[in-house]
């Protein structure tokens, strides 16, 4: 959620956000006037309560006078008074009734507004769609198989000669979208998790395995039942939702708190299980497993200070490249244009690696900022000297486990079938520098 004085004293700041995502910027006049209902019926039921109890104390004493009348005619006229109070009373009951539920109802209107809006975009963020991205950096050169003498396999060939991936029984069990990462793959990601978490801890990041199903309230509040909704698993019977990414029960985990400014930053690096159903991608990605309903990742998210939000991010984006660095695939990063972000990310990094056998880049991690806005609809604060107030919180994928696979396969490759193994991962894979075709 966003800050609502900035809905009252600059709302074309929230217009031009709206704008630059591609989204309605119609829902903002429709806010202002929910805004001013939900004030104006506030207000209202205010000065009824405040007549109400005024009223109150005018009735107490009269009570008191009535049992103390000395005289047949001063009880009557106390009482015809009381009469006429307790009329009053009634009726003012009644409408301190409605309009409190006028109240509770423009509250509810307002938040259910306040829900479809996206956070405040980065005024630095490329303006556009998907394809509008800025890159920011190249690092590493892709290899020329034609110079080397053979063409390179894709990571799906790979995986079946080295006995690393099985598609076609995760098809068989689970439906499309599912693998098995088997033998040399299955040790290959448990590598990847330990460098990954050898790295955060070397940070000062908290190690956390976390849930993986989630009350409404942590979906809802980190942003993911908006414009994401569609790719979320929900479980009806209990209504609970499979994550799709760690940051949900990382930023859900100190909700409704406020935490001592001494203590910011916050640094979690969580592991979990990641489930998406991937509407709307049919035809994408189809074969291999870049594209599927479950894998595994290391998640990295931060509470901080509002003000210091941009140099996390900044650090968040650098311990990003130091992962990748160290698994020597080229790669580029990328400013994701506005239109591209999530509704919770004001800006998003995007690490893209090389992926040969496509001739093209592809996302295999991601950082956002994402200011105040998620914090705000989960109830976190920070207390320093000036009070209470919001803090800021930010995430960014350390290692999106099969993706990075499929950049490893495919890149270290051997004209044989065999697959190298970057000196960073051998120490986790028991010294083994080589997966060789079984």
């Amino acid at each position: 959620m966003i800050d609502p004085s900035i809905l009252r004293s600059d709302p074309d700041r929230l217009r031009e956000s709206q704008r630059r995502r591609g989204e309605s910027v119609t829902l903002i006049d429709d806010l202002v006037v929910a805004d001013v209902a939900k004030r104006e019926a506030q207000q209202r039921f205010d000065e009824l309560r405040n007549e109400q109890k005024t009223l109150g104390k005018r009735i107490g004493p009269l009570q008191g006078a009535l049992k103390k009348a000395a005289d047949d005619g001063a009880r009557i006229t106390a009482q015809a008074e009381l009469d006429v109070l307790m009329a009053q009373a009634q009726e003012l009951a009644e409408q301190v009734k409605a309009a409190d539920e006028s109240a509770d109802a423009a509250g509810a209107a307002l938040d259910a507004l306040w829900l479809q809006v996206s956070n405040l975009v980065n005024l630095e963020s490329p303006v556009g769609g998907e394809e509008d991205f800025v890159v920011l950096a190249e690092v590493g050169t892709p290899r020329d198989f034609a110079a080397e003498g053979f063409e390179p396999r894709d990571h799906v060939e790979l995986g079946q000669l080295l006995g690393a991936i099985d598609i076609d029984r995760g098809v068989k069990v689970s439906g499309s979208r599912f693998f098995y990462l088997t033998g040399p793959g299955a040790l290959l990601e448990i590598a990847l998790l330990n460098l990954a978490m050898q790295q955060a801890t070397a940070h000062g990041l908290i190690p956390m395995i976390t849930p993986t199903l989630v009350l409404p309230s942590a979906m809802e509040g980190t942003g993911f039942l908006g414009q994401a909704a569609e790719n979320v698993y929900r479980i009806e019977s209990d209504d609970m939702y499979l994550v799709g990414t760690s940051e949900v029960p990382l930023a859900g985990y100190h909700s409704d708190e406020i935490i001592d400014a001494g203590q910011l930053p916050l640094r979690y690096a969580g592991w979990s299980s990641c489930y998406r159903r991937e509407a709307g991608s049919y035809g994408k990605d189809t074969k291999g497993i870049i594209r599927v309903h479950q894998f595994d990742k290391v998640e990295m998210f931060v509470y901080c200070r509002p003000e210091d939000a941009e140099a996390e991010h900044a650090r968040l984006l650098e311990w990003e490249r130091e992962f990748v660095d160290a698994l020597e695939i080229p790669y580029r990063v990328i400013d994701v244009a506005t239109g591209d972000l999530g509704s919770s990310a004001a800006r998003k990094f995007d690490m893209e690696a090389w992926i040969p056998t496509q001739g093209t880049y592809r996302e295999i991690t991601s950082t956002s900022n994402t200011t105040e806005f998620q914090a705000r609809r989960l109830r976190i604060r920070m207390r320093d000297a000036d009070g209470t107030r919001p803090l800021a919180t930010l995430n960014g994928t350390l290692c999106a486990m099969p993706r990075v696979i499929v950049a490893l396969l495919e890149n270290h490759q051997q004209a044989d079938g065999s697959v190298v193994i970057p000196p960073a991962l051998r120490p986790f894979m028991g010294g083994r520098e080589v997966i060789s075709p079984v």
